[in-house]
């Protein structure tokens, strides 16, 4: 299992994932679940996966052995907006699947997998896009501003609870830290490193994702906070007045 946040703000995109993944107890390993595309002025595309590891990573293959000079090829860097980006995954998600999928149903082998991609390209809004395991998708608005895949239960309440169209982009990463450590305590298929990339909407260009260990400074700073603070408030609220 892995755990994947994208939210679309005013601001513009905050994007993050974790990097661990497990095969039972005995084989838990390390690796990127984010992929950027980006041709400054023209477009920033990031993508998030989560699921069955082999899919995800030979879907990113076929992505990425689209040539962008070949433009008689639809491909991630000539399609003309984030709807035909994500027509694009999808398509290379179902070509996987549609190739491995009969022999891995005769083990028993969940070979699915999602995908949230955002970013935007020059002569269009920016746009979040949450791609089911089938292909087909959906497009966050403003009142439904973020998408979650994998082990999302966790780290929901905080997002729901803080997240709105006007959050800034600092405290949506921060918001986003915070979700993601309340879901590495509470499961064990969920760890850091985590990858977190913030894009401003209009910029058409984007740093280098930030990638963020357990000896981060910040991030410890925020795991402690946030467990004391939660604890205070907590001891302050009173005790029901019938027990």
């Amino acid at each position: 299992m892995t755990y994947c946040v994208a939210a679309l703000l005013q601001g513009g995109l905050v994007l993050a994932s974790d990097t661990r993944t497990h095969a039972g107890v005995d084989h838990v390993a390390s690796f990127c679940k984010m992929r950027v595309y980006q041709r400054p002025g023209d477009r920033v595309v990031v993508l998030l996966s989560a699921g069955n590891l082999a899919t995800t990573q030979a879907m990113v293959h076929l992505l990425d052995s689209q040539s962008w000079v070949d433009t008689a090829q639809p491909t991630l860097w000539n399609a003309s907006s984030m709807f035909e980006v994500a027509q694009r995954i999808g398509d290379a998600l179902r070509s996987v699947q549609d190739r491995d999928g009969p022999y891995l149903n005769q083990h028993s082998i969940d070979y699915g997998a999602s995908i949230l991609v955002g970013g935007q390209i020059a002569g269009e809004d920016c746009r979040l896009f949450n791609i089911y395991p089938q292909g087909n998708f959906i497009e966050a608005t403003p009142d439904t501003l973020y998408f979650q895949i994998g082990e999302v239960k966790y780290g929901k309440p905080i997002l729901d609870r803080v997240l709105t169209w006007e959050t800034q982009l600092s405290e949506a990463a921060k918001c986003t830290l915070i979700s993601f450590d309340s879901t590495v305590r509470s499961n064990i298929s969920v760890g850091l490193p985590i990858d977190l990339a913030v894009y401003q909407r209009d910029s058409l260009t984007l740093s280098q994702p930030r990638r963020i260990f357990d000896n981060d400074p910040y991030y410890s700073m925020l795991h402690s906070s946030w467990g004391q603070g939660l604890r205070r408030v907590f001891a302050e609220m009173p005790d029901p007045d019938w027990i």
